[in-house]
């Protein structure tokens, strides 16, 4: 069909003409779509927007994978590096300049001090010393102890620990020194941990219990004696006979004989000896064969204290002079507490909570030396020790009457230590009088501090907020702070103003009671009387035993730092041992307590394990 063109020329009309104006109008759209699709060059961009102001064409960056504006990318780049500046000068002023730790608080006196208490001992090692031993003073001394005797039942007595100023190894008070020691370790291992003290501690245990393993035969099930003491220090009737106590000499110079001293009736002895290797062998129970080694010696120890009974310092022995034991059925508690908790064995449980056993003790009548624990007398430890397994473990009938007594009695023991009770006196500048005014306080005092820490720890331990003297509560708090103001005493907030500790602050006594610390190290031997200069002299001591605690001030505060009276100034190893246990018990952070289990991980469960369910019912 063809209709005319107004424009004068045919015109063409097909059925797309037909197309309603709406079906038109979405054509047009189509195309003018399509026609923006398509990009227009220059020229027809000036046809259809006329002269408006052309655009300034982008500039772009190839980066082989893409291709990005090139103001993009120097923004890009410009802020990385502007940050990249930023952060080393950020870091720059953060290393230069001075900043304050806060995340280690800086080591509390008691910290320091238990440093320093601990090399103590490092010195009184006699035999072979390791080269790590740090004391530059000392060298091996007395290796030939114990040695040239035919058919004895030991072979050779070297090594152990020097009781003091002289070089006598009393076995007495050397046991119950390592008890204390590990007794410390398995209530504040975590303590020790965080001083970086526990590999040292432990390997100052293992020194005098590698030691007591000689003085008897170990490996056997039954002994008929043991040994009691290396050396000699009688001078009584102005004997003149060469020994330890007549001479002034190093141990390294010693040249005359040390006799050994043996025992066939010491129940005393060898019940705290057989607690030294029980309670180590807890301290070292991740070492099974070595802990091992000492429960069977600590077994075999305590059977022969109680089959051949007798106290070690009777008949006339040296040791009656010097340590004189009054009984032994305090060690037979102390001891029968210990090999329980190494051994879990109800038969030492059985023995240590006999109500007979308790009455010879004298856990029931006072006394004016009732609740002071000593290297003589370890009731008030025991009486402790056994109230830890009543709190924790409750193990009820039949032993719950006498734990219960226990417990009542160590509360009563603690009530003793505070100031407001009357049963101790203390003197102007604070000191507790445990020994009643006698020489050389500070070992009983360091004891009680330890126990009364120990005490509230436990209390603490199991969610009890204090204890009663008589109708009165007093808190736990209460006991930290009688163990504070004793220590703090020591250590030189005392009328003196003087530590008592060697070493540790700036006044501190200087001419100790030491054979080894007053002979300088100067490649001269002084024989027995050539040493007798350095005693005598006024001169301070040319080596400092640090972290030595002298024996202490007299009942008026006064002290005389003066090396011939060994009441005010010869150490012990005895009293360091409280001393060490004391520190680490109030050392580091409050919220770091006793380590509640490790003492019972030989203890099995107290009540026997419930049968399983029966199985479930099937038709």
């Amino acid at each position: 069909m063809y209709g005319r063109d107004p424009w004068g020329g045919p015109l063409e009309i097909n059925a797309a003409d037909s197309a309603t104006d709406d079906d038109r109008s979405r054509n047009l759209n189509d195309l003018d779509r399509a026609a923006l699709s398509r990009p227009l060059d220059e020229t027809q961009q000036s046809w259809l927007l006329g002269p408006a102001e052309q655009k300034k064409k982008k500039k772009y960056v190839d980066l082989g994978c893409v291709i990005v504006s090139r103001k993009i990318f120097v923004w890009t780049v410009g802020s990385i590096v502007a940050a990249g500046l930023l952060v080393g000068l950020i870091t720059l002023i953060v290393k230069t300049v001075p900043r304050h730790h806060h995340s280690h608080a800086p080591a509390d006196n008691y910290t320091l001090a238990l440093h320093k208490a601990l090399m103590f001992f490092n010195a009184q090692r006699s035999g072979k010393l390791p080269k790590h031993n740090n004391v530059s003073w000392r060298g091996s001394s007395c290796l030939g102890d114990g040695k040239g005797k035919q058919g004895s039942f030991y072979k050779d007595l070297v090594g152990g620990y020097y009781d003091a100023g002289d070089a006598i190894k009393f076995h007495f008070p050397a046991s119950f020194s390592m008890t204390m020691l590990s007794w410390s370790v398995i209530e504040y291992s975590a303590k020790y941990e965080a001083s970086g003290e526990l590999n040292h501690v432990k390997e100052l245990i293992k020194w005098g219990a590698d030691y007591f393993l000689k003085t008897f035969n170990s490996s056997a099930d039954t002994i008929d004696r043991i040994v009691a003491q290396v050396g000699s220090g009688d001078t009584s009737g102005g004997s003149t006979t060469q020994n330890d106590h007549y001479c002034w000499m190093r141990p390294e110079d010693i040249d005359y004989d040390r006799p050994v001293t043996e025992c066939s009736s010491c129940s005393d002895l060898a019940a705290e000896m057989a607690a030294a290797l029980a309670s180590a062998s807890i301290v070292f129970k991740d070492n099974k064969a070595y802990s091992q080694k000492l429960v069977h010696g600590a077994k075999t120890l305590f059977k022969f204290a109680r089959d051949q009974r007798g106290r070690y310092s009777a008949s006339g022995s040296e040791a009656a002079i010097f340590y004189n034991s009054t009984s032994y059925w305090d060690e037979f508690i102390w001891g029968g507490a210990w090999l329980y908790y190494a051994t879990g064995n109800n038969s030492y449980l059985q023995l240590a909570t006999m109500p007979g056993l308790a009455k010879h003790a004298g856990a029931f009548w006072g006394g004016p030396d009732y609740g002071v624990l000593s290297w003589d007398n370890k009731l008030a430890g025991a009486q402790l020790l056994l109230s830890r397994l009543r709190l924790f473990l409750s193990p009820g009938y039949p032993y719950e009457e006498i734990l219960s007594t226990f417990h009542n009695q160590t509360s009563i023991i603690m009530c003793s230590y505070l100031p407001i009770f009357t049963k101790f006196n203390r003197t102007k500048g604070g000191l507790i009088e445990l020994n009643h005014g006698r020489p050389q306080p500070l070992q009983y005092v360091v004891n009680a501090a330890f126990l009364a820490t120990l005490f509230s720890g436990y209390l603490e331990a199991a969610d009890t907020p204090g204890w009663y003297c008589g109708p009165n509560f007093y808190s736990t708090d209460v006991l930290r702070d009688f163990a504070k103001t004793q220590i703090d005493y020591i250590l030189g907030k005392n009328p003196r103003k003087m530590s008592y500790i060697v070493g540790f602050g700036n006044h501190y006594p200087k001419h100790l009671h030491h054979r080894g610390a007053s002979i300088p190290k100067n490649k001269i031997r002084y024989n027995c009387k050539g040493g007798w200069k350095w005693r005598d002299t006024s001169k301070p001591n040319p080596n400092t035993l640090v972290g030595a605690m002298v024996a202490g001030p007299d009942r008026h505060d006064g002290f005389h730092d003066v090396r011939t009276n060994y009441n005010y100034t010869e150490p012990t190893i005895a009293g360091n041992a409280g001393l060490v246990a004391a520190l680490v018990a109030l050392s580091g952070d409050k919220t770091t307590g006793i380590d509640k289990n490790t003492i019972f991980s030989a203890v099995p469960p107290m009540f026997p394990t419930p049968p399983p369910p029966p199985a479930p019912w099937k038709p």
